[in-house]
Order: structure tokens, then sequence, then C-alpha cells
């Protein structure tokens, strides 16, 4: 197959590791860098043009989308996708991960496990916000917030009144959820590849942080994990619409809950922890479910 990958930075591990995995299964991979790229929207010739050319036909793309360029990286897989090429993740899964109020919705829709969380555009509504969600300590989190980065626990109802109406006053949109105390600042991230879970490791906060990426300063350790919290990520993932992703779950005591289901899982972490070949995991799930000239949705939503 000849794959495109779309991704910022070359060197990043996971994605020389993608293309050292599809080069060894003997197929040609091409990294584009997604800023890079612009478009001719015309009706029944959509085409994408990459350093002053027109790029060539591809059979699939892998989307590697940060989420700090989430609106115009969908755009350029949107293209892909008129153009009849096979996306590994949809746009229109991608989108729906990336907004993460609208995936908590559609994760609670399936009856998938989640802390309890709150959402109110009105400041003056912090105190019935406070009282659903069962008082502090409770997590504050930015809906615009990666790898930790706007993520504010705080351990007094007076604590959280001030953040939340603070960060309402700025115009800032915010979720409040329940803090999961018995998790003791370790999570779960499961490797969901093809609708099974190929990794996991468990993932564990610097001392005296409750966040536990490893952007933050965490650890992480491959883990064993129970079938139920095998089935909740594979549900996660299912709700979503992603062929391959990472879903952080908590340890809570009433059974595993989701934070969030990442469409752009970085490799490094997992790999070194557990020492499976993810990346090679997804060029094989990416040839056969790959149909040349054919994607799920046309580039729809």
């Amino acid at each position: 197959m000849k794959i495109a990958m779309l991704a910022r930075n070359a060197n990043l591990y996971s994605h020389k590791r993608l293309k050292e995995a599809a080069e060894a299964r003997g197929h040609e991979l091409d990294i584009i860098d997604t800023l890079r790229c612009y478009m001719n929207i015309a009706s029944r010739n959509p085409a994408i043009y990459y350093n002053g050319e027109k790029l060539p036909k591809y059979d699939a793309v892998i989307p590697r989308i940060g989420a700090s360029v989430t609106f115009y990286g969908l755009a350029v897989l949107r293209q892909f996708e008129m153009m009849g090429v096979y996306p590994l993740n949809e746009s229109v899964a991608i989108g729906r991960s990336r907004d993460k109020l609208r995936s908590l919705q559609l994760l609670a829709r399936d009856g998938i496990g989640l802390p309890v969380t709150t959402f109110a555009h009105d400041p003056k509504q912090t105190t019935e916000v406070l009282a659903v969600t069962g008082g502090s300590p409770l997590v504050i989190k930015l809906l615009e917030g990666t790898q930790g980065i706007g993520v504010v626990l705080v351990d007094s109802d007076r604590s959280a009144k001030s953040v939340i109406e603070a960060f309402r006053g700025a115009g800032v949109n915010i979720l409040v959820q329940e803090f999961i105390k018995e998790a003791g600042g370790s999570d779960i991230r499961a490797l969901v590849v093809g609708g099974k879970v190929v990794a996991a490791m468990q993932r564990t906060g610097a001392k005296g942080e409750f966040r536990s990426n490893l952007h933050q300063g965490g650890t992480a350790q491959a883990v064993k994990i129970s079938p139920e919290e095998r089935s909740t990520a594979v549900r996660a993932a299912k709700s979503m619409g992603l062929n391959v992703c990472g879903v952080d779950m908590l340890r809570s005591n009433h059974g595993p809950v989701v934070m969030e289901v990442n469409s752009s899982p970085g490799l490094e972490g997992v790999e070194k922890a557990t020492g499976i070949d993810v990346a090679g995991k997804i060029i094989e799930t990416l040839e056969k479910t790959s149909v040349p000239g054919k994607t799920k949705t046309k580039g729809a939503g």
C-alpha cells in the first residue's frame, strides 16, 4: 500500500515507529506536515497540494493530528476522504473524541462507566453544580486542555466555587467531575486497535501529583487489566467510532470509569512499558480494514 501519515513532527517516536512498521511490512509511507497542505475543493475533482505539488494517489491515510491543529487537520483529513483514501481513523470519529463534552455524552448514552460530571454555563449555578457532583474534593477541567494541562484539583467547596467562577467569568468552558480518590493518582491506558485491546499500561503520577500523564512527570508500567476494564475500553472505542485509540480509565470502587478517549495516542510509553509492537499491530489492522477507493463515510459529517 501507499500510505500517507498526517503529522506535524516526523521525528516523534510514534511517527518514526509507524513508518518503520509500515516499511517493514512492504508498504510505502510518506509523512506529510498537516499545516503545509492546501486544498482544492472542487466538484468531482478534489485535490490536496503539498509544497507546491499535487499529492499522488494514496491507498490509506493515518491521521496523527495534534489537538492544537484539530480544526485544520480534520479539514485536510476530510479532503482525503472525499478523494476516496481510506482513513485509519475517520474525521467524524476524531471530531467526537476531541470534543470532551460530546464524547462524555456519547459514552454515557452507551452505558459506559464515567465519573459523575457536570457542565453549566452560568457561574451563578455553582452551588447547584457542586451539589450534583457530590461536593469536594473535585476535579475541574478545561474543555480544551490536553496532556493534563488545565486540570485542577480542589479540596474544598469554597475553593471549587472560586475556581469555577473565575473560569466561567473569563468565558472559559469547564467540566466539573468527582475526584476518584481510590485511584491513588494512577490510571490505566488501554490501546485499542481494530476492536481489541492490544496493550495496557498503568500510569502513576509524580510524587504529590494527582495527574498521571507522562508529560507531567508520571511513570508507566505494564499492567494486567480485568475483563470488565477490557470490555469498557473496547466499548468506548466503538462509541467514538475509532479503529485506533488510547482509552484512559480509573479504577473506582464501582468499577472502571473512562476519563478520555485519545484518537492519536502516543506509542513510546506503552511500547517501552509492555514490549509490545503496537505500531506493527496498527499497520496490520490498516491492511485488514482498508479498501482502496472506499471510505465508510465519504467525508460526511
